[in-house]
């Protein structure tokens, strides 16, 4: 047996992987040969996480098949391994006895695990929702579920298999990301705008319990509930109420300081609640004797608890891919790293690539693989957050990052490091490019869940000034930027925060110039689009394509359409490579003439699988080649 302390557990993200060799190339390899380097993107990440018997079970993220662990606190290795059959994933468990329940995304299955042997069972499906965001047991043995994008709760009795539909906790709301549930009630916590529903079980009865001066939040993001103690965290201010369950009119604020409360545990006998706070990363207590909240640990920067546990004088925490214990007597705090323990990474679905050179960097969740292309090796570097786009600048990498749409350098033997954030609202960054003239790191993104209104974001590597201008086109986000020297070019889309609605009905692109910090000029290039996914520069000619294929040049000077042309349509990715833009929607890459815009197959079949907007593409620097992906693998790509 051994145990780390949570330093020796951080050491142990960088892990390194030998990548296969692949056949040998002749010296000057044709065009469009393409070398497999094996894994784009490797992880352990894990979401979903109950306690029964002395073992955490938790679920994995982002890799399939689903694998669901069950680590052994005593022994502090994984004693029990079961894969699920379908899910890309899986945010939800809830424990009943010695039975696992666990609930998956893309599709959302509901699954029966007994730890106390092999047998995993799918007993229910959420269809026609995609994502099964919360479950929890009831006392008499029932499972509670909420879902995604019909913001419905369902029952299933294991007694009788008989599954219940409570319809939409609140109707026009996609999301019951937490659920909690009594004797009597079920208590489902909406978004994106923030709801706490009370549900009669008996009846199916809805009310609403969350104190209106909360109805700005965004989400009841996280609930607990024990003894007839609920207490809810809302996002994105941080908040946690503590509700009596008897009468929900008295409650108890807590402000965190922070933007998330990410997991709860109540804790009756020492009349404390337990909270993990991002993006702070701290483990905190609140006494309700004295209404005093104070910080017990903070694992990491950034450290996101998927669960807190107590057990006795202890409190275990499920922290994407460690699991840690603060000890309430001592103040130490410990940890096990879940790769080493023997849940080990497996290929995710990849979020952004870029390469400086010699090295080609690839973002997943809560870390950066970075590929030594000469050495054909590859090593994790840990990041708190999803990267959405990396930019080469001046021999470092910066990260634009979900959530909090925050900026990260790295250097490429360093880890990253947190430079700012963008905030006004802004969560999700959409691209981001690097203007050399105007020593200007620029970020399209996309505002928090329920809000409208994304922004364009300049970052002075120099200075390190940062400006923000907020719905700088109203009511869309910022989805792709380009520049030439001394202005900017957004591309938008109509979509704004998760679980909003559209309200503008066509994509628009719009100049910026950077000499007066003012939009100069904004039109619709193509009439009915949605989104305009990617924008390159050619000169004083401005080529985008949006989501249906639709590929078009804009004069820069007269800001007029002066050519069209169309490829297959999808979240299409364009990089220019000497005189020649190259593009792909993941599945085919094609090559593409400036002037006549005349398109040319170039490879064909890479079937690519990556999470996020745009496919993903990148050129060394020397215009020797194309890095991509072909399925979840990384290729290089001859030019």
């Amino acid at each position: 047996m051994r145990r780390r302390t949570l330093t020796a557990v951080l050491a142990l993200a960088a892990l390194t992987f030998a990548l296969p060799v692949g056949a040998a190339q002749a010296d000057e390899p044709a065009p469009g040969t393409v070398t497999d380097l094996g894994p784009a993107s490797e992880v352990t990440s894990v979401n979903g996480s109950e306690l029964i018997n002395g073992r955490i079970y938790t679920a994995t993220g982002g890799v399939s098949p689903v694998v669901v662990g069950g680590y052994d606190l005593t022994t502090q290795k994984i004693e029990q391994r079961y894969e699920l059959p379908t899910g890309g994933g899986a945010w939800a468990t809830a424990a009943v006895g010695t039975d696992l329940y666990v609930g998956t995304y893309t599709p959302g299955d509901l699954y029966r695990i007994d730890t106390t042997g092999t047998a995993v069972t799918k007993v229910g499906s959420a269809s026609p929702d995609s994502f099964i965001w919360a479950l929890a047991s009831a006392p008499d043995g029932k499972v509670y579920g909420g879902t995604y994008p019909g913001g419905r709760v369902f029952e299933y009795d294991p007694a009788t298999g008989v599954k219940r539909d409570f319809g939409a906790a609140v109707p026009g709301e996609q999301y019951v990301r937490s659920i909690a549930v009594d004797e009597t009630t079920i208590y489902a916590g909406v978004g994106s705008h923030a709801h706490l529903i009370a549900i009669d079980r008996a009846t199916g009865a809805k009310r609403e319990i969350l104190p209106p001066e909360f109805a700005d939040r965004t989400f009841v993001a996280t609930l607990t509930l024990k003894d007839g103690i609920l207490a809810a965290g809302l996002s994105a201010t941080g908040t946690m109420l503590v509700i009596d369950t008897a009468d929900p009119t008295k409650y108890e604020v807590v402000e965190t300081g922070d933007s998330y409360v990410t997991a709860i545990a109540v804790d009756p006998a020492r009349n404390d609640v337990y909270l993990g706070t991002r993006p702070s990363g701290t483990l905190r207590k609140y006494d309700r004797d004295t209404r005093q909240l104070s910080t017990l640990a903070v694992p990491y920067d950034g450290a996101s608890f998927g669960r807190i546990f107590v057990d006795g004088d202890k409190l275990h925490g499920v922290v994407t891919n460690t699991v840690v214990t603060y000890d309430l007597n001592t103040g130490e705090l410990t940890g096990v790293d879940l790769g080493q323990a023997g849940l080990p990474p497996a290929p995710e679905l990849p979020m952004a690539i870029t390469t400086d050179g010699p090295r080609v960097y690839v973002s997943g969740k809560a870390g950066v693989q970075v590929h030594d292309l000469a050495a054909r090796t590859s090593v994790r570097r840990f990041l708190p957050g999803e990267a959405k786009a990396m930019t080469p600048i001046r021999g470092d990498i910066w990260m634009s990052v979900y959530t909090l749409a925050y900026l990260f350098r790295m250097a490429p033997d360093g880890d990253p490091q947190r430079v700012t954030t963008i905030g006004n609202e802004q969560t999700r960054p959409l691209d981001a490019t690097y203007s050399a003239p105007d020593k200007t790191l620029v970020v399209g993104t996309e505002p928090e869940y329920g809000r409208y209104g994304g922004a364009l974001s300049l970052y002075n590597v120099a200075t390190g000034a940062l400006d923000v201008y907020r719905d700088i086109i109203p009511d869309h986000s910022v989805r792709s930027v380009a520049t030439l020297p001394g202005a900017v070019y957004l591309g938008s889309s109509i979509t704004n925060g998760y679980g909003t609605t559209p309200r503008a009905t066509e994509a628009r692109l719009a100049g910026f110039d950077l000499a007066t910090r003012t939009k100069t000029w904004e039109i619709v290039p193509v009439p009915g689009a949605k989104h305009i996914v990617d924008l390159v520069t050619v000169g004083h000619r401005l080529i985008g394509v949006t989501e249906t294929g639709a590929v078009f040049t804009v004069d820069s000077r007269t800001h007029e359409v002066t050519a069209t042309t169309t490829v297959a349509g999808g979240q299409i990715k364009m990089i220019l490579v000497d005189d020649v833009i190259y593009g792909t929607n993941g599945k085919d890459l094609w090559r593409l003439d400036p002037e006549s815009l005349q398109v040319t197959p170039f490879v064909t079949g890479l079937n690519a699988q990556w999470y996020g907007a745009s496919a993903l593409l990148t050129a060394a620097p020397d215009g020797s080649a194309l890095y991509a992906l072909r399925g979840r693998n990384l290729v290089r790509i001859e030019l």
